[in-house]
């Protein structure tokens, strides 16, 4: 698989609110991936 994006240990935080932690994925070109935090955004 060749990755048409890549992140590994993204984390961001806004303020005192971490918005991610740790996140790492690759996608393949045609891959969808969605997230979605605790109030559905």
């Amino acid at each position: 698989m060749t990755a048409v994006l890549e992140t590994r240990s993204l984390s961001r935080s806004f303020g005192a609110i971490k918005a991610v932690d740790n996140v790492s994925f690759s996608l393949a070109k045609g891959e969808l991936l969605a997230m979605i935090g605790p109030n559905g955004a």
